[in-house]
């Protein structure tokens, strides 16, 4: 991972060194001061970027954290405070964290439109601030100081793109790490990252505080860049049109960001070249935005894909030497892994689960099957923490479970896998490891994904079949080597030779990796296979428990499960 993160962040810084040093041996002061505004925007795109294109929560109020990060550059200039614009900046961009933090808890309980509504809400408000107040210096015309070894033009304008720079390499870091990686999972599914142990208000939090201190940041460069501004630079509209842009290209690219920063800057001033109302450009990129939602890709991804079929990508490297050996299993404790006693679940009226009981013996595989409605997938999200109100006791190694979220049981030791993959795609096989599997070594990434027949941790998760994901899926919480494992169908989409091979790999599980296993399944060859034991239930009740010969040969299963009458079975 760190290898690819620093190769991507050469990637990009060696990119805009090229287009700086041509930007400035190559352009008049005129066009070069134009491109300023447009790192400067594609900065403020970059913050959008993040909280929308990765987390994806909806902020239409981005400009007022650029806002507030103007103003306080603003005030400090004006009150020549020591550090001079770098300093500045950076203050600012802090100023407005607590303003983002306070703007993202309403996501912890609110999407789509209902926080767009909000976030417009408070950009309307800040509006409505902006208008009574003027920002420091205006006044006085007191420009913002550049920098002292930046202050022509060209100087600022390298500046800029030093700081874009920065922000662009430090985003490739985190993007990559796990609180990048949760980002995504987020965006694709609260429900299967909070099953990962991924805190579902961190992640979302973290995005916006992280997203404000940039948009603080664009705005004391633009402040910079300006030396006065007035309130209709940060207004609701300015706001608008940045989302639009965001959705269109793609900014949590740094490519989109770029390409998004060319079109607000330098549009208009086509527009006025070729006298056309200012307008226009808004109602382009408004259609833009319809667009990349209606089709699910912006133009970064459009650009990535026509360019992969153009220029496809060359095979890496196979490495010769094998992956390492799987270490030791852990030692979790003895007895009783998971106990469920009495759980009763209802839905109104209706009795999805009524008081049925099971337990999974440490370091065993039970397989827990039924018709469909017979409660399996309810038992689940049960014992997961995504059924708050159940009647009944859950335990894990004799401890209650009762209160914990699904975030909490995950971090306890109770991970699951769902009916249908809920990976996000845009992940690396490599980086959904490490998510599910905190703190995984790279060694261990390789020697499971091995294990598994799993593709390489490069493997971008959206090339591989849905088959290959389940597989993944299954390799990622086995690797978090948890004292209990819920597997909820892992077989589907897999060919009938690839589901005994499954069902081999899981009956190995508690051996390999110290993990005891409830295995939800259909198919009655992979859980014989994989079983030491099963319960069966039937309309919310159990019917049945034993040794899979037992179970499965008992009148009330072969009538229950198998539509089979009792005098139809054979002697």
């Amino acid at each position: 991972m760190k290898h690819a993160s620093l190769h991507a962040a050469l990637k990009t810084a060696s990119a805009l060194a090229i287009i700086a040093g041509l930007a400035v041996l190559a352009l008049p002061n005129y066009w070069v001061f134009l491109i300023t505004a447009v790192f400067i925007v594609g900065v403020a795109l970059q913050s959008l970027g993040l909280v929308t294109g990765r987390t994806g929560m909806i902020s239409l109020c981005q400009m007022s954290f650029a806002g507030v990060g103007a103003w306080v550059t603003g005030y400090l200039n004006v009150a020549e405070f020591p550090g001079g614009l770098v300093v500045w900046v950076l203050v600012g961009g802090l100023a407005a964290v607590p303003v983002g933090v306070v703007i993202g808890l309403p996501a912890l309980r609110l999407r789509g439109i209902n926080l767009a509504i909000v976030t417009l809400g408070f950009a309307a408000a800040f509006d409505t601030v902006l208008a009574t107040i003027t920002f420091p210096g205006q006044t006085s015309f007191t420009q913002v100081a550049r920098p002292a070894p930046f202050e022509s033009d060209k100087g600022y304008f390298l500046f800029i793109m030093l700081v874009y720079g920065l922000i662009a390499v430090a985003l490739e870091f985190v993007n990559r790490s796990r609180l990048g990686a949760s980002w995504l999972a987020v965006r694709h599914s609260e429900r299967a990252a909070a099953a990962h142990g991924v805190s579902i208000a961190h992640a979302k939090l973290s995005a916006f505080a992280i997203s404000a201190f940039i948009a603080g940041i664009s705005g004391g460069l633009l402040a910079g860049y300006l030396g006065t501004l007035v309130a209709e630079n940060f207004n609701m509209m300015q706001s608008l049109v940045l989302f639009a842009v965001a959705t269109m290209v793609g900014a949590h690219f740094t490519l989109g960001a770029i390409a998004g920063g060319l079109m607000i800057t330098l549009f208009p001033e086509l527009l006025r070249r070729v006298g056309l109302p200012q307008d226009v450009g808004n109602v382009f990129f408004a259609v833009g935005a319809v667009q990349a939602l209606s089709s699910g890709e912006t133009m970064s991804e459009t650009w990535g894909r026509l360019g992969s079929k153009l220029l496809p990508r060359r095979a890496g490297k196979t490495s010769a030497k094998p992956p390492p050996p799987l270490a030791a299993p852990s030692v979790h404790a003895q007895g009783l892994a998971l106990e469920v006693n009495g759980l009763t679940v209802r839905y109104g009226n209706v009795i999805a689960l009524d008081k049925v009981s099971l337990a999974v013996p440490a370091r065993t595989v039970v397989g827990l099957i039924g018709p469909n409605g017979a409660g399996k997938s309810t038992t689940v999200d049960a014992i997961a923490g995504f059924l708050p109100r159940y009647e009944g006791s859950i335990k894990l190694a004799g401890r209650p479970l009762e209160g914990l979220s699904a975030t909490a049981r995950a971090k306890a030791g109770i991970r699951r896998t769902w009916q249908t993959t809920r990976i996000a795609p845009e992940l690396t096989v490599g980086e959904y490891m490490r998510l599910a599997a905190a703190g995984i070594k790279p060694g261990e990434i390789e020697a499971v994904l091995e294990w598994f027949d799993c593709p390489s941790p490069e493997t971008v998760i959206a090339t591989v079949d849905a088959g290959t994901r389940r597989l993944i899926d299954v390799a990622g919480v086995v690797a978090a080597r948890p004292p209990v494992l819920l597997l909820d169908e892992p077989a589907a989409g897999q060919s009938y030779a690839e589901a005994l091979k499954l069902g081999e790999r899981i009956a190995a599980v508690p051996e390999k990796f110290g993990s005891a296993v409830l295995l939800i399944e259909h198919d009655m060859d992979l859980v014989r296979r994989a079983c030491s034991a099963i319960t069966v239930f039937d309309f919310g009740r159990l019917i049945a428990q034993g040794t899979p010969q037992a179970a499965l040969g008992s009148a009330i299963v072969q009538k229950a499960y198998m539509g089979i009458e009792p005098e139809e079975r054979v002697a």
